[in-house]
């Protein structure tokens, strides 16, 4: 008899040899057990809550807290999360993933493959350094409980940034001199730390990381919105990855805004510039090809 791999099942093996089997109904049942959603006819309860409940009750920043971790949030916890997802649902045409979502919504598809389009293009250079942030966060909270102060950890993370030729993530713009979302998103979250809804200290490294950068500069290099965004998705105690979908989640409803809106100028097929123009060509003159092959 033929052996098979340890990770072969009973029922595997009996298909595989045409014999009749019987799976017990808890490995069916528990293929894709779940603590989030409770499904019975005439019955969904998300995270144990009637749906009908939730409904009217709990905002949608209130259920994505929920089915995230589990429960409901505090006013405060929900007020913060709200803040945030609203802070970085768009950023304009000239961003990549709103580009591509509108260029795509010209070409026939659905609107649904328009806007995975755009989400597709969020990755680690155009959409990432919110997540990038948090795990420089979490390394230097680690320090900091360990005895060090925030400017210290703050100062030794800028100075190595800089010797290794990387931007620090979460700070600087290429477009705004100071990102209009800062101010209103650190000033929620101070009003927050000061009432006891967050510890606060992810809140002193990030403006001990400012700080440092500013030092020697004529120019401060102020927080932008994936920094801002990071210190609170970091006080609200959630993970660096989670914090990257946190942020999809939120741009999404910018993409499918612009999605919406470029389908329904008619336009057809509408590239990347504008049809009078071409772009660039940096190759060959226009030449002959060779009557006898080449001769290498």
């Amino acid at each position: 008899m033929t052996q098979h791999d340890e990770n072969t099942r009973p029922a595997d093996t009996a298909s595989a040899t045409g014999e009749a089997a019987t799976i017990p109904t808890e490995k069916v049942t528990g293929w894709w057990a779940t603590d989030i959603a409770r499904i019975h006819p005439g019955e969904i309860a998300l995270r144990g809550y009637p749906v009908e409940q939730l409904i009217g009750r709990a905002g949608f920043a209130d259920t994505i807290w929920l089915m995230l971790r589990g429960d409901l949030p505090t006013p405060g916890q929900g007020r913060l999360l709200e803040a945030a997802l609203v802070s970085a649902v768009d950023h304009g045409p000239q961003a990549p993933s709103i580009a591509a979502a509108r260029m795509a919504a010209t070409c026939g598809v659905g609107l649904n493959n328009a806007v995975a389009t755009g989400v597709n293009l969020l990755g680690d250079v155009h959409g990432g350094a919110g997540q990038q942030c948090m795990d420089l966060l979490a390394r230097l909270h680690t320090e900091v409980a360990a005895g060090e102060t925030p400017d210290a950890v703050a100062a030794r993370a800028v100075t190595e940034h800089r010797e290794a030729g990387r931007h620090v993530p979460g700070f600087g713009h290429r477009f705004h001199p100071r990102d209009p979302r800062r101010d209103p998103l650190l000033g929620l979250l101070t009003e927050a730390a000061d009432a006891g809804v967050v510890p606060g200290d992810h809140l002193a490294i990030g403006l001990a990381l400012e700080d440092a950068l500013a030092t020697g500069r004529r120019r401060p290099v102020p927080m932008n919105i994936d920094g801002a965004t990071a210190l609170i998705y970091s006080e609200l105690g959630f993970a660096p990855e989670l914090g990257r979908g946190l942020f999809v989640l939120s741009r999404s409803v910018g993409i499918l805004a612009h999605a919406w809106e470029e389908r329904r100028s008619g336009t057809r097929i509408k590239g990347p510039i504008p049809r009078p123009l071409l772009a660039d060509y940096t190759g060959p003159d226009l030449r002959d090809v060779p009557t006898t092959p080449p001769q290498h």
